[in-house]
């Protein structure tokens, strides 16, 4: 299949302000995903859990099927835009357990790719956050990268972004640009959120952008917000504060090509000392 190039396209992301209403959560994440193409963005993306409170809680309560009303929804919205979507994530119900899942939807409003998130959020910050994904949500056993005209794309949420070998193997399978759908907190994101994402851009080269919900401060789990976008030198080139916005950023393969050029980390990576694979049947 012959993949048309453009050097560089523009990319939104959709920071929601996410409330306890299903229905409002899914129009005001169509109403923003139109005034970001727009605005000319080929490519949106929102943010974890977009469609649902997060927490252990909500999970069941707002779990859905895939093809469901929220994916429905996302393809309907991505046909009437001409976009790329990827939108961020909903709780996934299928065979008696339930999942973390990204969908991803052509302009055509085809659906492209179901990621479930690989790595679950358990964690326990003493005097801070407890939480335990694991209590109700079954992790993914699959990487899952699509194609667009502009690049190719690697899809994670959230915890996944803390595992560098995930963005080692997206890269090295062609990936420019990472994408993360996240939710870290007001423990964890003052101090990770930006620098796990310029880490992950810096080491591999490439585009990194990260779609937070809104903080909520009367919601029971607080999101950090501060969306951004990271470029393959590390800089972050377009960031959110904590409320409701869309955020843009061109990106640029050229700048990118430029970069592997100049400093040629890819070339120069001592493979008959160490390596980063995935293992047969890990990728979608």
């Amino acid at each position: 299949i012959a993949v048309l190039c453009f050097p560089e396209f523009r990319l939104a992301v959709v920071q929601l302000h996410v409330t306890s209403v299903k229905a409002d959560n899914l129009s005001r994440a169509r109403g923003l995903v139109k005034e970001a193409a727009g605005r000319g963005s080929q490519l949106v993306l929102l943010p974890e859990c977009f469609n649902s409170p997060y927490g252990t809680g909500f999970f069941s309560q707002y779990a859905e099927r895939i093809p469901g009303e929220s994916t429905q929804l996302l393809s309907e919205t991505a046909k009437e835009n001409q976009v790329y979507l990827v939108g961020g994530s909903i709780p996934e119900e299928d065979g008696g357990k339930l999942y973390n899942s990204c969908t991803v939807f052509g302009p055509d409003g085809e659906l492209i790719l179901k990621h479930r998130k690989i790595h679950l959020f358990d964690i326990d910050v003493p005097g801070k956050i407890r939480f335990q994904e694991s209590e109700t949500l079954t992790p993914g056993d699959r990487l899952s990268t699509f194609q667009t005209p502009f690049c190719k794309v690697g899809v994670g949420i959230c915890y996944d972004m803390r595992f560098a070998e995930l963005a080692q193997l997206y890269s090295r399978s062609g990936c420019q640009l990472l994408v993360y759908p996240g939710a870290f907190n007001m423990t964890t994101g003052p101090a990770h959120w930006e620098l796990l994402q310029r880490a992950r851009a810096l080491d591999n080269q490439l585009y990194v952008a990260t779609a937070s919900p809104a903080r909520d401060e009367a919601s029971s789990y607080v999101a950090w917000g501060h969306s951004s976008v990271v470029n393959p030198w590390g800089e972050v080139i377009s960031k959110a504060g904590p409320e409701e916005a869309v955020i843009y950023a061109d990106v640029d393969l050229q700048y990118l090509a430029d970069i592997r050029q100049q400093i040629p980390v890819t070339a120069q990576r001592r493979d008959d000392l160490y390596a980063v694979t995935s293992l047969p049947g890990a990728a979608s």
